[in-house]
């Protein structure tokens, strides 16, 4: 951008030099032929008029050039977004109704590219309405863990089933519409607060929507606001806190009310004053769903029925906090450091 930029000012500043130079030319050479007599008034008006015509149309021709250079570009663009091959189900695929959260890995082996599995051989079962936590080092594939349930990325090898049905064969709207999904980095739109929240069930009422925002501890905030639920929060949330767009983002899915609850670092990068709101609102979510829980901070995940370590594409331990610390494995050793730090 900065050479392109250069080029444009040089460019510019280089075409409107020489044509104003042209015009000072014309000018005084007119004038001095005028004074000669060898040119009438008329002919001087005219010439000094066709200069201009003629200059106009040259300047229009040079902006045109540089605005269908930047609209070619832009269009290629705009093709390889239209010509993405839209996601498509498998044959005989049918929706999934009345879920209950049941979900198993059998197997299952996921890469990003040909030299790199994120998981290898991942098998584990997660019952209904079970807090089930995934932690470990960064780069294990928990995230990818989460991401393979909605299908967002389809798994190489192995097969991931919610009650006892096989992903593949549930239609991608029925599956994702029991799914929710509550991420570090919150999506908001540059739109009202209600458009925000009504974005987890478009046909949700208003009380809905104040109820969604009351359980998620963000209506109180709300009710401050000179417009209110009619507030326009900026791209992505820009006047708004980080704790705010995520007690905005726990409302959809307080609104959307989903059988099966992801939470994908839903509280790492917040104070503690906040991260306790945002965890008062996440209890209450969590009440009678199957939740998968992706942490860092071990001391939000005490509580969970099952707790994972996932490293290196693979679950190295399982069982409850207190069988993972009488364990003395991995897990202790994450947990006593991250206690240590807090003692110091």
């Amino acid at each position: 951008r900065k050479k392109a930029y250069k080029a444009m000012g040089v460019f510019h500043s280089t075409t409107t030099f020489v044509t104003e130079v042209f015009n000072v030319v014309v000018l005084i050479a007119g004038g001095l032929f005028l004074y000669a007599g060898s040119i009438e008034l008329g002919d001087y008006t005219a010439f000094i008029v066709s200069v201009n015509f003629f200059i106009g149309p040259v300047n229009t021709f040079i902006g045109f050039m540089e605005q269908y250079q930047n609209g070619v570009s832009g269009f290629k663009r705009f093709l390889e977004i239209m010509d993405t091959p839209t996601e498509q189900d498998s044959e005989g695929a049918e929706p999934i109704e009345n879920v209950r959260g049941e979900i198993r890995f059998d197997n299952v082996q996921y890469g990003y590219g040909e030299d790199k599995d994120v998981l290898r051989g991942l098998s584990l079962d997660i019952k209904q309405g079970e807090i089930f936590a995934l932690v470990g080092p960064s780069g294990g594939g928990k995230t990818t863990i989460c991401h393979l349930i909605p299908r967002f990325y389809e798994v190489e090898r192995g097969e991931i089933y919610i009650d006892g049905r096989e992903i593949g064969t549930i239609t991608a709207h029925s599956l994702r519409k029991n799914i929710g999904i509550v991420q570090q980095d919150v999506y908001l739109f540059n739109s009202s607060i209600r458009d925000n929240i009504l974005y987890g069930r478009p046909d949700a009422t208003e009380d809905e929507v104040i109820e969604a925002a009351k359980r998620a501890n963000i209506h109180d905030y709300v009710m401050t606001l000179e417009h209110g639920y009619d507030t326009v929060i900026g791209e992505r949330g820009v006047k708004l806190s980080g704790g705010q767009k995520q007690r905005l983002s726990i409302a959809r899915m307080f609104l959307k009310n989903p059988p099966i609850l992801i939470l994908d670092e839903a509280t790492s990068a917040l104070d503690n004053a906040t991260e306790i709101l945002i965890q008062e609102a996440l209890d209450e979510l969590c009440k009678g769903r199957t939740t998968i829980v992706v942490a860092h901070r071990l001391s939000t995940v005490k509580n969970a029925h099952q707790i994972a370590v996932v490293s290196d594409g693979q679950i190295i331990e399982q069982g409850t906090h207190a069988e993972l610390i009488a364990l003395d494995g991995e897990y202790a050793k994450l947990y006593n450091l991250q206690f240590k730090k807090q003692q110091d």
